[in-house]
């Protein structure tokens, strides 16, 4: 865990770089995510690494630590912390990213494979947790707007999420016959139909991930449309 935990780390110092950078005024600008403003995502990025947190509580102990926040009261949460200062989005964010670090080292070995779950309702090891929050970091950070752009991504993120993405679609499936990252020298088989996809590795996610609409990737066919993502994690943990 402690590898996955230093690349989140990574992940964190550098969007909190990015965003120490910005004015109030800055942070009040759009985002690619429709609706929310630069505040608005790091608003919701805090809250998650707190949800992340309570996950990894409950792995600890056993229980439950307390009552879990709905979906609308963390929309709440999030509209209503948006408009913060610009030094106090980012001084909450990079706290709440140490707490978390913290959480992990702490935590003993053995509890690591204890089942969590997720808002949504699909389960997870607790290791996983620390994927989904460098998944977050990682595919806000372009949300953001602030020119840090899917090639940007580390290739260690891209091949782990790749990997991650392609099982999901494939357990869906989604109909792609096959999946090439030219540059990681990896392929993927998902289905016995559809299109061989080639590219590289930041190029597929881009366009699996919906942060790039037209990727520069080669098809024999017309490129199918990405299921909304992230995806509960293929084949699942019951």
């Amino acid at each position: 865990m402690l590898d996955t935990l230093e690349e989140v780390t990574r992940s964190g110092t550098r969007i909190t770089a990015t965003l120490d950078a910005l004015t109030d005024l800055e942070m009040r600008a759009p985002t690619m995510l429709a609706g929310w403003t630069r505040g608005h995502v790091i608003t919701h990025l805090s809250h998650g690494v707190d949800a992340y947190r309570r996950l990894l509580a409950g792995a600890r102990t056993g229980m439950e630590p307390a009552p879990r926040a709905d979906a609308e009261a963390l929309a709440r949460a999030v509209r209503e912390g948006a408009d913060r200062p610009a030094a106090e989005l980012v001084a909450d964010l990079r706290s709440r990213l140490a707490y978390l670090a913290e959480d992990v080292t702490s935590m003993p070995a053995e509890r690591w494979d204890t089942l969590v779950t997720a808002l949504a309702g699909w389960r997870h090891p607790a290791w996983y947790t620390l994927h989904r929050c460098w998944r977050e970091l990682e595919t806000h950070h372009v949300d953001l707007n602030v020119g840090y752009r899917t090639t940007d991504w580390p290739s260690t993120y891209v091949t782990w999420a790749l990997d991650d993405t392609i099982a999901a679609l494939a357990a869906l499936d989604f109909p792609v016959a096959r999946v090439e990252a030219l540059d990681l020298g990896r392929s993927w088989t998902l289905s016995p139909t559809g299109p061989d996809i080639t590219g590289s590795g930041h190029a597929l996610l881009g366009w699996l991930s919906g942060r790039v609409l037209d990727p520069p990737l080669t098809s024999d066919l017309p490129l199918p449309v990405p299921p909304d993502w992230p995806l509960p994690p293929a084949p699942g943990w019951r």
